[in-house]
């Protein structure tokens, strides 16, 4: 009999709040640091621009390489254990980065905290989908995926907070307590999920997944100071390329793969993935350059910067619902694809803008990319995960949190080099600001470009409206089927 046969404690209001809490942080911590670049560049750790990049790249790249097998590794040995240990690392991770006295250690400290979220996230969701009865289980879903959306922002608010009345360092320490308080909450308040003991997290696939994404993005940070031609980068470019190919070949090999790619024969879910990568990419690249642009061209002060962001939240609050009510009635593949294509009219907006332009302009802008964002993310989750059955949901939810994360650690990546390369590669001195608008438009249009090109294939794959299953289980005896064989959404 299937463990989720069995009658599951109910998941109270309070319990769903906190969940929620954690995801916020988590994903906050994503784009915090952002606001927080140009004390970094100031400070007595004299980080270079690459290094800048990989403080905050650290964090989302063993954030996206673990998800899935953290997300297994709730399901086998319990979710809420995963979050209570997930939630200790990011306090641990916090507290190295705090303390940091040279770059390595805030890189090595985002590490960790990244680990900790890895952890959070599937653990969060699983949580939701194991202890929701099915009639409640698209609200708590939708409740989770604000609060992931949610989090970016948040974590721009709080960062240009914590840079305002305090330093870099005020905001790591601030998430120390904060967890502990969130892991004692969870401890009271959420009960136990059903284990799994048939769920494997391969530990030889995570290793090469991990792997595979910190050569790409390393080729992609370290391209501009020692050229793309350089054997450096090049070997980063082949080594990600050949990971990766080891890892598809270990996933159609192995009994029980981290990832199995036969999923990916699916168009909804292939297709799902990578819309929800390039959404991600856009915003994600998006934080990047704000914090900077307002900063450093339009002179606002930290705090006034993380919160000019506030824009991005009205589209994401009001948006879902519009969408989901066009989802059901047009299908999947208008509301992906618009979305995205707004994601990418508000980037080429954006990188309009100069020191002449006016707030309440480049609020509009803001808007446009929020509105897209809000429209096409449930949208976008819903290709993706429609196809796993509950007991696999922890698989289910680190892959579409996979996607989320490596999007966003390419798009800061790659607007990053792309602002490396160009005049404003030196985050000081007085020509720093006439000299970064430019840059941050060039940054900008090619990461529009790249997102309007996945939109085509998005558009091309998404076809149909989500399968409306009361309980998403298969039956007995194909309970791996969808892993070894592909969603058939």
């Amino acid at each position: 009999m299937s463990p989720y046969a069995q009658k599951a404690p109910g998941l109270s209001r309070a319990a769903l709040f906190v969940l929620c809490a954690c995801v916020l942080v988590a994903q906050g911590m994503v784009a915090a640091v952002n606001l927080l670049i140009p004390q970094l560049a100031a400070s007595a750790l004299h980080p270079s621009s690459s290094e800048l990049l990989w403080a905050v790249d650290a964090y989302v790249i063993v954030f996206a390489g673990l998800l899935i097998p953290a997300g297994a590794l709730g399901d086998r040995f319990g979710r809420k254990g995963a979050l209570l240990a997930g939630l200790g690392l990011f306090a641990t991770g916090a507290a190295v980065s705090a303390l940091a006295t040279a770059p390595a250690v805030l890189i090595a400290g985002r590490g960790v905290c990244g680990a900790g979220a890895a952890l959070i996230m599937p653990a969060t969701m699983s949580l939701l989908v194991t202890l929701t009865p099915p009639a409640r289980r698209s609200q708590a879903l939708a409740s989770w995926t604000l609060a992931a959306g949610l989090g970016g922002l948040a974590g721009n608010v709080g960062g240009g907070l914590a840079g305002q009345f305090g330093s870099w360092r005020t905001l790591f320490w601030a998430m120390v307590p904060l967890a502990a308080l969130l892991a004692l909450a969870v401890a009271r308040l959420s009960p136990r999920s059903p284990a799994r003991t048939d769920s494997a997290p391969d530990p030889l696939g995570s290793l090469l997944l991990v792997a595979a994404l910190t050569a790409l993005v390393y080729g992609i940070i370290e391209g501009p100071p020692h050229g793309w031609g350089s054997a450096r980068v090049l070997t980063a470019f082949g080594l990600g390329a050949v990971l990766l190919t080891v890892f598809t070949v270990h996933g159609l090999r192995a009994a029980r793969p981290l990832l199995d790619p036969r999923i990916f024969a699916s168009p909804m879910v292939r297709a799902g993935t990578l819309g929800i990568a390039a959404a991600f990419f856009g915003l994600f690249a998006l934080f990047y350059v704000n914090s900077q642009y307002l900063q450093f061209v339009k002179g606002f002060p930290v705090g006034l910067a993380g919160v000019a962001i506030v824009p991005l939240t009205v589209g994401m609050a009001v948006m879902p619902k519009i969408g989901a009510r066009w989802q059901d009635r047009y299908g999947i593949r208008p509301v992906a694809g618009g979305g995205l294509a707004l994601i990418g009219l508000g980037l080429l907006l954006v990188s309009t803008a100069d020191g002449s332009t006016p707030y309440a302009l480049y609020a509009v802008y803001l808007l446009v990319i929020s509105a897209g964002t809000g429209l096409c993310a449930p949208a976008l989750t819903v290709a993706v995960v429609a196809g796993l059955p509950a007991h696999r949901s922890g698989l289910g939810s680190g892959l579409n949190t996979a996607a989320r994360e490596i999007g966003a650690a390419l798009g800061v990546a790659v607007v990053g080099t792309v602002l490396a390369s160009g005049s404003g590669a030196d985050h000081a001195g007085a020509g720093r600001a006439a000299a970064f608008a430019p840059v941050m438009s060039d940054g900008l249009r090619v990461v529009a470009a790249v997102l309007l090109v996945a939109t085509v294939f998005v558009v091309l794959g998404t076809s149909g409206r989500p399968r409306r299953d009361a309980e998403p289980e298969p039956e007995e005896g194909r309970t791996e089927g969808v892993t070894r064989t592909g969603a058939s959404a």
